[in-house]
């Protein structure tokens, strides 16, 4: 039977107060710069698209702005896209997939749909390389009203007017090894339960809706990113992280119950990718790649499949 060393902050059975999150906070540190990797990217996209600032956070002594690209040509009669990455700061390639997308393939999609990127939702998670917002909040779980994590209520209030005209949206994810040595060990020792492990997939999957499950437009994606790279098996229960497969690679969840970003549209088409970098059998720029492509069938799907009612 294999045993697991208590999570290094807090004590077991017992949820974190003040002292603990203070203590995890204070082992976190800068290892990637959000101006460098993002900001300086944006503003080569300036003269292309239009940029919005629909929030800034004040994480004392540092502010990050938050930025979202829109569609230069913005047409009231068109259906919209949205596409959010780096939700969850440490999940690489849901950043960096997202201003692909945006640096050679959103002209493309000019005159046939709206358009709304906000490529990194959580910027100081993106630096710290973590899950959680400062205050050890999951932004992936705060989409909901009174909001605890400013990322969250942040970008909510930027889809508000939109909600009603939005088609599809896709939010970028990834699936890492860390999420099994770190990030839920700290999430089971925050809450003040058992750790229970888990199989980290090999490989790109899908998380849809389950009140909106849309299995063609799931299928759509999947087939898109295959060519790409490979796409998660079953585990021997025939789940992706503990959730039944309902197709190949496509699993769902009850997106608004929990509080998801995928979950604050009105989309008919809504999905969230999960790319697995740390698999042996794929590069960086493939999972990049593989984001990419999945936005792009995703809104061609819609646009082929779908309006708004």
């Amino acid at each position: 039977m294999t045993t697991h060393a208590p999570y290094p902050i807090g004590t077991p059975g017992r949820p974190w107060g003040a002292a603990e999150k203070a203590d995890w906070l204070s082992r976190q540190s800068r290892k990637r710069s959000f101006e460098a990797d993002v900001l300086s990217v944006i503003e080569r996209l300036r003269p292309r698209f239009d940029v919005q600032e629909y929030g800034r956070l004040d994480y004392g002594p540092d502010t990050y702005p938050l930025l979202a690209i829109r569609s230069r040509d913005w047409q009231d009669g068109l259906p919209g896209a949205l596409v959010t990455g780096g939700v969850h700061g440490y999940e690489t390639s849901g950043v960096h997939g997202a201003l692909q997308f945006v640096e050679r393939q959103m002209a493309d999609y000019a005159g046939r749909i709206n358009l709304v990127v906000a490529p990194c939702v959580s910027p100081w998670a993106y630096e710290m390389i973590q899950r959680w917002n400062l205050h050890a909040v999951d932004p992936n779980r705060s989409f909901r009203d009174d909001s605890p994590a400013q990322e969250s209520a942040a970008l909510m209030r930027l889809v508000a007017p939109l909600r009603d005209r939005l088609l599809v949206h896709i939010d970028l994810h990834e699936t890492t090894d860390t999420d099994e040595s770190e990030f839920r060990p700290a999430l089971a020792a925050r809450d003040g339960v058992a750790y229970v492990p888990d199989e980290v997939p090999d490989g790109f999957y899908l998380v849809g809706d389950s009140g909106n499950p849309q299995p063609e437009f799931q299928r759509a994606v999947i087939a898109a990113v295959a060519q790409v790279t490979h796409i998660a098996p079953a585990d021997r229960d025939g789940a992706i992280i503990g959730s039944p497969v309902v197709a190949p690679g496509v699993i769902n969840y009850p997106v608004k119950q929990l509080g998801l970003c995928m979950g604050i549209t009105d989309a008919r088409y809504v999905t969230t990718t999960e790319v697995y970098p740390d698999s042996p059998r794929a590069t960086p720029e493939q999972c990049n790649a593989a984001q990419v492509a999945a936005v792009c069938a995703a809104i061609d799907f819609a646009l082929a499949h779908g309006c708004v009612e």
